[in-house]
């Protein structure tokens, strides 16, 4: 049920919140967007702060509020496909946001936010129990905040999540 839950929370808080922010909840998509030439150069260091604040405090509130007894156990993760996953899917994610809440041929679109959590749905039911299923370097802050990962396993979700994301505004670009 979690992977369902998450990608409900995260597209009513895409349609709550996308016209306050534009909806960043992702350092990797501040990253495409801001490559992509749709956030202002002195937004992407608060941004991206905000969202490791974010993430930070959400694994917090989950481990000592909301679920104060649970076992909170170690991802194991292989090397190789934890990467590709993290990877890919971040890659996705970053692609669909930049085509369906930033590109002028989908602009006033009214399913920018179920296409979005449907990435990270499609994400966590295929791959999440090989990597995670993060996507987001906020979340892999979270992990680690909660005792998911440890620190020195962070960089298999950062490097292939920032490069993803910097991917995908290439391609995006390259498209236009």
């Amino acid at each position: 049920y979690a992977p369902f839950a998450i990608a409900a929370t995260l597209m009513v808080m895409i349609y709550g919140l996308g016209h306050v922010s534009g909806a960043h909840f992702n350092p990797a998509v501040t990253v495409g967007i801001w490559m992509r030439g749709a956030c202002e150069n002195d937004e992407v260091a608060p941004y991206i702060a905000a969202q490791v604040i974010a993430g930070a405090a959400a694994a917090l509130v989950s481990a000592n509020v909301l679920f104060t007894e649970a076992d909170v156990s170690t991802l194991e993760m292989e090397l190789v496909p934890a990467l590709g996953a993290e990877f890919l899917y971040t890659f996705a994610l970053v692609f669909v946001i930049l085509n369906v809440a930033t590109s002028e041929a989908t602009a006033g679109n009214g399913y920018y936010g179920a296409a979005i959590a449907f990435v990270v749905l499609a994400g966590a039911l295929t791959v999440g129990g090989i990597s995670g299923g993060s996507f987001n370097p906020a979340v892999t802050g979270a992990l680690f905040t909660s005792g998911v990962i440890e620190v020195t396993d962070m960089w298999i979700h950062l490097v292939p999540q920032f490069v993803a994301g910097a991917l995908a505004a290439v391609t995006f670009k390259s498209m236009q």
